[in-house]
């Protein structure tokens, strides 16, 4: 998925640097400060889903709406973001949950200050509470202007850095359990998608979990489809439909005549309120 905002080049700076169902509650226990909101049921999707740069076309969807991809990430926000998102409309999302998708809305935020490689929004030990709250907002608006609907999760975008580099990382957790709180205020549910080397293995390993997210979808690149197999922590954490695994990347796919390179996703977690 990092090829997805970044240029070949910043990529590999980066790297250096390391059914559905709809319940309620599942997956809030690391949330504390959604305990005094009503919160809609929220909806899960459990099986196979892509995310790619740019949403595809509705006719390019219709076409690969074949039984095996059930959900689509779609990157709704963030200065970060790395592609334009023509298709990206409300209507495109009303249009793809009635033929049956289920939508992972990614928010692409600001990034670490020891981030190999330049972004057009980092964050600093004096700005990431602010920017964080700020970037929730603003997801928070973007999803909604797609018609995804209070209750549903954003997935904050984190690339790899130095997470031994306490400084950094102390501000990456700043900012995240900011963005969080900002989302929980708003009434969605906070994922968050990170590295199993780095910033997923950051927040799964944090000592404090206040305001941290309930969601974790981890990059694993091991070609497994699994959510539990490969999953490198604690057997307890990020249950109950909680968790994503990008498990294969630049997987160039042709279905009935529409080609789409995409990042291979086992999913067993919640997914946009949308209709």
């Amino acid at each position: 998925m990092a090829e997805h905002r970044q240029s070949k080049k910043r990529r590999y700076l980066t790297w250096t640097v390391a059914g559905a169902a709809v319940v309620a509650g599942a997956g809030i226990a690391a949330q504390t400060s959604m305990a005094a909101t009503t919160w809609p049921a929220q909806k899960t999707f459990t099986g196979h889903a892509f995310d790619t740069c740019a949403a595809p076309s509705l006719n390019a969807m219709k076409a690969w709406h074949t039984g095996f991809y059930g959900a689509a990430a779609v990157y709704v926000g963030g200065r970060n973001r790395g592609c334009a998102q023509p298709n990206l409309t409300a209507s495109w999302v009303k249009s793809v949950s009635s033929l049956g998708y289920k939508l992972i809305p990614i928010y692409v935020g600001a990034q670490p200050p020891c981030q190999s490689g330049s972004n057009p929004e980092q964050l600093t030990a004096s700005t990431a509470a602010s920017l964080g709250t700020s970037d929730a907002s603003d997801a928070v608006a973007k999803a909604a202007a797609l018609g995804m609907k209070a209750g549903s999760p954003v997935y904050l975008d984190m690339e790899p850095y130095d997470i031994t580099n306490k400084s950094c990382n102390d501000a990456v957790l700043t900012y995240v359990r900011a963005f969080d709180k900002q989302l929980h205020a708003k009434t969605y549910r906070a994922g968050f998608y990170g590295f199993t080397s780095s910033s997923a293995k950051a927040v799964a390993t944090a000592a404090d979990k206040t305001d941290l997210p309930g969601n974790l979808w981890y990059a694993l690149w091991d070609k497994q489809y699994t959510t539990t197999a490969d999953w490198p922590w604690g057997s307890g954490q990020y249950t109950n439909h909680s968790r994503g695994h990008q498990y294969m990347v630049n997987s160039k796919e042709t279905r009935n005549g529409y080609t789409i390179t995409v990042d291979r996703d086992a999913w067993d977690g919640p997914v946009a309120i949308t209709g």
